[in-house]
């Protein structure tokens, strides 16, 4: 399934968090080993099996806090809601709320990235349910595009033809990212 696993670390603290746990916890564990960092919190974008299912295990190995959204089913440590910030030494790393692809899809935002789940990938954006429409349009126009131009993404998957870009540039590439007004994009799933 491609999907991508991320370690934020801040560099001066090396207090570190894990962003969705995919297939495997050893190379996670042994990421963090490498990078000498102290991860705090183990984080879900949402709750589907290929984000979620080992996050539990990456948190236990790791000494690390399980976190997800309000609405959501994962078993966790810490419930989370948009403009919730999570500390690392002195940085901070906002929760922005995204639902459309699930109603607990959240990002992550540390000031420069942004790490989108299934809710933005390169190219196209996530699969959701025809209710989830209006949803994810709010996400992705109101919240992501939001953001600076000059904020990288960084998906949840390897589906594009690179593993990320800034939203000024996905904007330009992106058709759901430049349709504008919600009846255009609407009109892009027939």
């Amino acid at each position: 399934m491609a999907n991508f696993v991320y370690l934020v670390v801040d560099e001066s603290s090396k207090e570190a968090l894990l962003v969705d746990s995919g297939w495997e916890t050893g190379p996670i564990v042994g990421a963090a080993k490498a990078a000498e960092a102290r991860v705090r919190y183990a984080v879900a974008t949402h709750g589907h099996f290929d984000h979620a299912t080992t996050l539990g295990e990456a948190a236990k190995a790791l000494g690390a806090r399980v976190v997800a959204h309000e609405n959501s089913a994962v078993d966790c440590d810490l419930r989370v809601k948009d403009g919730d910030v999570l500390m690392l030494g002195r940085s901070e790393v906002k929760v922005l709320y995204t639902p459309g692809h699930t109603e607990d899809s959240i990002c992550l935002y540390d000031g420069k990235e942004v790490f989108t789940g299934d809710t933005l990938f390169v190219g196209t954006i996530g699969k959701f349910e025809r209710t989830g429409l209006k949803a994810i349009y709010d996400s992705l126009y109101h919240v992501l595009l939001g953001l600076p131009p000059s904020t990288e993404f960084y998906p949840g998957h390897n589906y594009g033809e690179v593993t990320h870009r800034t939203l000024a540039r996905e904007r330009t590439m992106n058709p759901f990212l430049n349709a504008g007004d919600f009846r255009t994009f609407a009109s892009l799933f027939g």
